[in-house]
């Protein structure tokens, strides 16, 4: 498995399991077959909602002698509802009880929106704070603090832009060491890839083969990577699947990714993507694919009903 280096020489796994959107009652045994497949990151969030099963399954792993705690780097990230300074610490107590885990390697604020506390999804905009009520920076403070109590080994955002990171890293301590983004070729970021990696902020792709959410009434209309001519012409050639071609293009670009799946043999597949090699001409296709969109448009967090803007999430 190939890693990337945080600053300090820390190494995390190029590939890891996404765990939005899998269900409880079968994320437990995708996190097993994942960690018996090769897997070594699992990437989770207080969000998903299936924390206490994702801890279950890297129980079952440990028990069954397939790995020790300390080789696997484990991922988690604070929900908008805690954002708080006085409500972090509480937040990723929760998440690691949850996880049955002593500290997290990595813990990330989930998006740069506030929620007022024990609101799970904010539809009025009663339910949210604004950056004057609760800023950015109050809650990169009560991260920092938790890096500094030996809770998280590493801190960092999701979903966040320049003009966001660009707040945090005039701040003094630690500065973002992770962004999670979504990320695929209709969507490859290069602007903002490039401006993390002048700023040593790795990178990890989420939805690398589209959303999950496929099948919603608001997606029904969305380009789908998995049947793009280009990416399955590509597939064919290389002898893979087009996921395999999405997931290498991401470890190519040296950028993280995690591929959710609770179907064993699909667990399998995405793990042996390591092994695929794209040609220039392949990424040179990828990259003219011409198609650029995004499946999480942030529209749940941004509009009338809300004090914040998509530019306030995304580079527009």
């Amino acid at each position: 498995m190939k890693n990337l280096q945080f600053r300090n020489g820390d190494p995390i796994p190029i590939l890891g399991l996404g765990t939005w959107k899998s269900s409880p009652g079968e994320v437990k045994q995708a996190v097993f077959w994942a960690i018996e497949a090769g897997y070594r990151h699992i990437d989770c969030a207080a969000a998903y909602g299936n924390e206490q099963e994702v801890g279950e399954g890297i129980a079952d792993a440990i028990k069954a002698g397939l790995v020790k705690r300390e080789d696997l780097f484990i991922t988690s990230k604070l929900w908008n509802d805690s954002h708080r300074h006085e409500d972090v610490g509480p937040a990723l107590e929760k998440s690691l009880k949850e996880l049955g885990l002593d500290y997290l390697d990595l813990y990330l604020m989930h998006w740069p929106v506030a929620f007022k506390h024990g609101v799970g999804f904010a539809r009025t905009r009663e339910e949210f704070y604004t950056y004057k009520d609760v800023p950015l920076t109050q809650t990169w403070e009560a991260m920092q603090e938790q890096k500094e109590l030996g809770k998280t080994k590493h801190i960092g955002v999701s979903n966040f832009n320049q003009a966001k990171l660009k707040e945090l890293l005039k701040m003094k301590g630690e500065g973002p060491e992770m962004n999670q983004i979504e990320m695929h070729p209709f969507l490859p970021q290069e602007k903002l890839v490039e401006f993390c990696r002048d700023h040593e902020i790795l990178l990890t792709a989420y939805s690398p083969l589209g959303t999950s959410d496929s099948r919603a009434e608001r997606h029904k209309n969305d380009p789908k990577l998995l049947v793009n001519p280009v990416v399955q012409e590509i597939a064919n050639r290389q002898g893979v699947s087009a996921g395999q071609v999405l997931i290498a293009w991401s470890i190519q670009r040296d950028v993280i990714v995690i591929p959710k799946s609770i179907n064993q043999s699909r667990i399998k597949e995405n793990f042996d993507s390591i092994n695929v090699k794209l040609t220039e001409h392949d990424l040179m296709e990828l990259k003219d694919i011409g198609i650029s969109h995004r499946f999480l448009d942030g529209s749940l967090f941004a509009g009338d009903h809300s004090p914040y803007k998509k530019s306030d999430l995304f580079e527009m």
